[in-house]
């Protein structure tokens, strides 16, 4: 299981280094109601055909043609639409939701899960397990839980946000089934009433399993949808004297009935969008005309696909039917542990180390480091289980040919030498330039003389900025959980540190360098220097989603109305 996830990260790197990006265009364009009532449309296509919008050439033909264009709705489609509570969790939609609401480590969430199962002391009661067990891939819900979980929510939210009848998830047909999903013991002992109990880090993920199970158990959430369809008409294509009519559509929801939103929502990836987030809309109707305001190109590039997160390595794991709930946590730790991948802000990436030993054992061993072979295998030890196959046949048909691909590969595989990075520091022993090399803590500084020089220095990345109290280098610092942060090179007798980044400008008012925070799409800048309250707030609009893809706006005037 190491060594295949080892691959699918590999592999994701290397769709990334092949990737090349290709260019694209949108078209909005912002309407006026008479009632002065604005909203956006988008592009859709021409004469009822969509168009994809591909060069700055086809977009500037569009916005000449849209000069004087008369705008009017044509279509108005109004619908419902419902949206389901997720199952209670499984280990690993819990590792998933942990890591995208709390930035949690697998192996963090599954220690935390182990506390609240084991128990924890409760004033007056002693040690009280708070949740069923944590490693299982079962949605199956006892009767007297659900029992449970349907008296409270008709007891706190009322009647209207029940079901008629429990809700029921289907188990999928490769799970073991062995345990119910994961559920708090008693539904009564909610999050606030265990506050005075609970670790912050065992209050965070408990709440998250108590919502997540009784929302499950909560009625569908209601939106009321508008889609809207309109035409630019009596547009003319320059060049050609031709009529067009250039199709624009827009829509919005809204929700009218909260259900189990009203107690929980599942968390999102970074730069993942909610579809069903509300967008306001004015009331229309068909053959209403529209006053066109202006005209809104934007140049798009395709981006490359993200690299893994523990949480959609999970995922994508779960998917391909390798491992078992058990193996998620420690598969990522013991990858991570061994150098062979790097976790930097929640992302995976494959080391040097990583990228040589997956070359190699899918040079040697290609049938095995396989997404097949490990699902199959896995399938195949559940049927040894089952009693339909002898396990010592299972274990010959496998170790015969792979004894034969061990011996092969002792004849092929040369030692293989990492390559050595040369720093800028100087062994003060022997004055060679020391050399970054990696160990089972990390980088360090060795001295390439050894072993007639056996210096080392633990490696320190120069930020490329000044310390704001005393003018030294700022270094990328880690702490023991492998949190970064900026810290001078003079600790401990300069105690400068900060959390956040440097922003890559100076502070205008005193000259030190400024650090960027972004939270929920925006990004503050502030100085660095504790003596100044030089600060920039970030920008979001109304309306505004965090953007998925690199943009530019179009250079050229592009404001457009219908007189």
């Amino acid at each position: 299981m190491q060594s295949v996830a080892t691959r699918i990260i590999c592999d994701r790197e290397e769709e990334i280094d092949r990737f090349k990006p290709e260019e694209y265009w949108s078209l909005d364009v912002l309407l006026e109601k008479a009632s002065k009532e604005r909203f956006t449309a988008h592009f859709h296509g021409r004469n009822g055909k969509k168009t994809d919008l591909k060069e700055e050439a086809e977009v500037s033909r569009i916005l000449e043609s849209l000069q004087g264009a008369a705008f009017s709705v044509t279509k108005v489609k109004k619908g419902t639409k419902k949206r389901t509570p997720a199952a209670p969790f499984i280990t690993s939609t819990l590792q998933q939701d942990a890591s995208r609401k709390f930035g949690f480590s697998t192996q963090k969430t599954m220690m935390v899960a182990q506390q609240l199962y084991e128990g924890v002391e409760i004033e007056g009661e002693g040690a009280v397990g708070l949740i069923t067990y944590m490693r299982t891939d079962s949605v199956r819900i006892s009767d007297d839980a659900l029992a449970e979980a349907r008296r409270y929510i008709e007891e706190t939210y009322g009647s209207t946000y029940m079901p008629k009848e429990p809700r029921k998830f289907k188990t999928k047909s490769a799970a073991q089934d062995a345990h119910e999903a994961i559920r708090p013991s008693y539904v009564d002992r909610t999050p606030d009433s265990l506050a005075g109990s609970l670790e912050p880090d065992q209050r965070k993920l408990y709440g998250l399993i108590w919502e997540r199970f009784l929302a499950s158990q909560m009625e569908q959430a209601i939106y009321d949808t508008l889609s809207i369809e309109i035409d630019a008409a009596s547009a003319v294509i320059p060049d050609s004297g031709d009529a067009d009519i250039l199709n624009f559509r827009a829509s919005g929801s809204k929700l009218v009935f909260r259900g189990f939103m009203a107690l929980y929502v599942e968390g999102l990836e970074e730069g993942e969008e909610d579809k069903d987030k509300d967008q306001a809309m004015p009331a229309l109707t068909a053959g209403e005309a529209l006053k066109c305001t202006k005209l809104l190109p934007e140049q798009h590039f395709t981006q490359p696909p993200a690299r893994y997160t523990e949480a959609t390595l999970v995922k994508a794991m779960e998917e391909l039917g390798i491992g078992r709930p058990s193996t998620y946590s420690p598969t990522i730790g013991t990858i991570v542990n061994r150098g062979y991948v790097d976790r930097e802000r929640r992302t995976l990436s494959p080391t040097e180390l990583g990228k040589i030993v997956n070359h190699l054992m899918c040079e040697n061993f290609a049938d095995i480091v396989n997404v097949n072979f490990t699902a199959d295998m896995e399938h195949r030890l559940d049927t040894v289980e089952e009693g339909s196959i002898a396990w010592r046949d299972l274990l010959q048909e496998f170790y015969t040919p792979f004894k034969e691909a061990v011996r092969s590969a002792e004849k092929t595989i040369v030692k293989v030498a990492l390559p050595v990075e040369e720093s800028n520091e100087i062994c003060e022993l022997c004055g060679k330039n020391m050399v970054i090399k990696t160990g089972r803590f990390g980088k360090f500084l060795a001295c390439p003389g050894f072993p007639a020089c056996k210096n080392t220095k633990p490696f320190v990345e120069d930020s490329g900025v000044k310390c704001p109290m005393c003018g030294a280098r700022v270094l990328h610092r880690k702490t023991k959980r492998n949190r970064k942060y900026l810290g001078c090179e003079k600790y401990p007798a300069c105690t400068f540190l900060t959390w956040d980044q440097p922003a890559g400008k100076d502070c205008p008012k005193c000259g030190n360098f400024l650090t960027a925070k972004t939270k929920g799409g925006v990004t503050d800048l502030k100085c660095s220097n504790a003596a100044c309250d030089y600060v920039e707030a970030g920008e979001h609009k109304e309306g505004e989603e965090k953007p998925k893809r690199a943009t530019r706006k179009k250079s050229v005037s592009s404001d457009a109305s219908a007189e």
